[in-house]
């Protein structure tokens, strides 16, 4: 088994950590905030006092950060991670990030003979705490091949989705497409519901027929028609709406580079926007609910 330093122990970072324990792996995990730390030695692992320390004898380095600048900050520079790891290690990138950051991040480390891969993920707390993770993975096939082992501690489906970069394209295409029927589910909801349809039963409908989408099978925005996720307490924990403004912001970023229309795109931009401003970007982005049975 490998000797795995873990950077960013967050809602997504410390379960993807702890499962690698769990698979026989030696994982050293570092994060700014001490009680991800002690979950993590609980869970079997060992805690670094820095990132630098954490990732001294690893095989392989996993970070998950919130975003570009996180990463570049940590891997860049003249005291970036990148210019103490030692060449033929393996990193594996799995924040969310621009994909210009992410063949930044590629070029500085194949130029120092450090095997990189772009791998974010989808499929929520719930799935890295279950260790069903959809990675998608931009750089060589080879170094995917290489990863496969320690990727599939971690999750049950692997794409490699391109070249560098191209598990970024992915991860914001999936992400933007997730706002909108996230959205879109909301906004039936709340419809029904003011003409006086029962929720569980209307999104029972809904799940069965042709409105059929990942929001009304797993992730419900409406209260109490689905246990175990955010909306039945309080919209807390999951993905936080700041982090799908965030994401949404990349798409649309990547939108304009390439000439794309994505109006759709632009519109669930505007209205995870409105959250932050109300106050509710620390909630799940699923509590996008909250605007329309205001409205209603």
């Amino acid at each position: 088994m490998s000797k795995i330093a873990f950077i960013g122990l967050g809602h997504m970072g410390l379960p993807m950590a702890c499962n690698l324990v769990k698979a026989g792996h030696d994982v050293l995990g570092f994060d700014l905030v001490p009680s991800a730390l002690e979950q993590l030695v609980a869970a079997g692992g060992k805690s670094a006092v820095s990132a630098r320390a954490a990732i001294e004898g690893a095989q392989v380095v996993v970070s998950m950060l919130p975003a570009s600048r996180h990463v570049e900050g940590l891997y860049l520079g003249d005291d970036g991670l990148l210019a103490y790891i030692v060449p033929g290690s393996l990193v594996l990138e799995c924040s969310t990030i621009a994909p210009e950051a992410a063949r930044k991040v590629h070029k500085a480390a194949a130029e120092l003979g450090i095997e990189l891969l772009d791998a974010p993920v989808s499929g929520g707390t719930a799935g890295a705490a279950a260790g069903t993770l959809t990675f998608m993975v931009g750089g060589q096939a080879a170094t995917l091949e290489k990863a496969r082992a320690v990727l599939s501690a971690m999750g049950k489906n692997i794409f490699h989705a391109g070249a560098e970069g191209a598990g970024q394209v992915a991860k914001v295409c999936n992400n933007q497409l997730l706002a909108v029927h996230m959205i879109g589910t909301a906004e039936a909801m709340a419809l029904g519901v003011a003409n006086g349809l029962d929720p569980a039963t209307l999104a029972e409908i809904m799940r069965l027929s042709s409105g059929g989408n990942w929001s009304l099978e797993k992730y419900n925005p409406w209260p109490g028609v689905m246990d175990n996720v955010p909306s039945s307490r309080d919209y807390s924990g999951g993905f936080a709406a700041e982090l799908m403004t965030k994401d949404l912001g990349l798409a649309q970023e990547s939108a304009q580079s390439t000439g794309s229309s994505t109006p759709m795109g632009a519109l669930a931009l505007q209205l995870y926007r409105m959250m932050i401003k109300r106050g509710e970007g620390r909630l799940d982005f699923s509590a996008v609910q909250k605007l329309f049975v205001e409205q209603a």
